[in-house]
């Protein structure tokens, strides 16, 4: 989707806008707008047999959101017709109906998308937005869980005790405890990490080692985070850099069957693999968590531990109070340390 210039800003103006937009708008944003026009484009021809239409018409905005509002294994008629033509072109997952937040993103893109062009979108209506209120009340549902369970220290101390000298065990260890000690670092953003991102200045002296965050899902390279690492994690970080040789480039690597460490990025995929690996080494299920589980796993210990909740956000770098709340929350009340307070 291109952002609509004005007529009267000159050339080098223009491009300047661009840029700006461009380099202003996450990448994350950019590539959810993708797959959401493409998914919006796709819906529209299979329903009217026509293109998106600028502004889109109420109509078929009311069609979108009763498309998507209900299950449709025993529905008949178009909208299913139109989810199984989705369902073949690999843009939708099932005829089940979509979670709240999935319909809530693509209404967002579409009405971006509008935006982008100096148009009213059709979901600013009256008679559209109460629909819209409507569907989302309709198709709530408990929230999932992104890991099955947290990887809580107890959890992670039997996945490091796994990890031997070799190149794999050294690296396993490092991603690991980076990955949990650093707040609960998401996959993307690990693998994402080059060497030139750990800032290791102050690691003689006093074992602290920043970290800049370059990817991030809400901030940008212009506001990269710089969190601190230390003790274990810092340490282990630094013995993967020495053995492994990495003077630049990505920051954690694929290991071959041999041992050698290879000279490329490992990916989101490779750190799955990796996460259920030493899972099963240190016997649990390989499907006990997901990567989310470090994150996780790093707010639970902290409401564990009786860490205040704005002191682990600094480092987990939540934006949400709810969401950051909700891990505390899941901690049995009887581990509460409140509940210790008398002694």
């Amino acid at each position: 989707m291109e952002l609509i210039i004005p007529p009267a800003l000159a050339p080098e103006d223009a491009a300047a806008l661009l840029e700006l937009y461009r380099r202003g708008t996450p990448e994350n944003t950019l590539r959810a707008w993708e797959r959401d026009l493409a998914y919006i484009a796709a819906w529209k021809r299979a329903s009217f047999e026509k293109a998106l239409d600028w502004p889109e018409r109420e109509e078929v905005a009311l069609r979108f959101l009763l498309d998507h509002a209900q299950d449709l294994y025993d529905a008949q008629g178009p909208a299913r017709q139109t989810a199984e033509a989705l369902i073949a072109a690999g843009l939708r997952r099932s005829l089940a109906c979509p979670a709240a937040a999935t319909l809530d993103r693509r209404i967002a893109s579409w009405r971006a998308f509008h935006r982008m062009k100096g148009l009213t979108s059709p979901f600013e209506t009256p008679l559209v937005a109460q629909a819209r209120g409507r569907a989302r009340r309709a198709t709530a549902r408990p929230r999932a869980r992104k890991s099955g369970n947290p990887i809580t220290r107890e959890v992670l101390e039997a996945m490091l005790a796994t990890c031997d000298h070799s190149h794999r065990g050294m690296r396993d260890r490092a991603c690991l405890m980076l990955g949990w000690a650093s707040g609960g670092r998401r996959r993307s953003e690990i693998v994402a990490l080059n060497r030139d991102d750990v800032d290791d200045r102050e690691f003689r002296d006093s074992g602290l080692l920043r970290l800049r965050l370059l990817t991030t899902k809400t901030s940008g390279p212009d506001r990269a985070p710089r969190l601190p690492l230390k003790g274990r994690a810092a340490r282990a970080v630094m013995r993967w850099i020495a053995v492994a040789r990495i003077a630049e480039g990505p920051l954690f690597r694929p290991v071959s069957q041999a041992d050698r460490v290879l000279n490329r990025r490992l990916s989101a995929d490779g750190l799955r693999e990796l996460l259920r690996h030493r899972l099963v080494l240190a016997g649990y299920p390989h499907d006990f968590a997901s990567p989310h589980g470090l994150r996780a796993g790093f707010l639970t210990q902290a409401a564990l531990d009786g860490t205040p909740l704005a002191a682990a956000m600094q480092l987990s770098l939540h934006r949400s109070v709810q969401q950051a709340q909700s891990y505390y929350a899941d901690v049995d009340i009887a581990e509460n340390p409140a509940a210790d307070l008398l002694g």
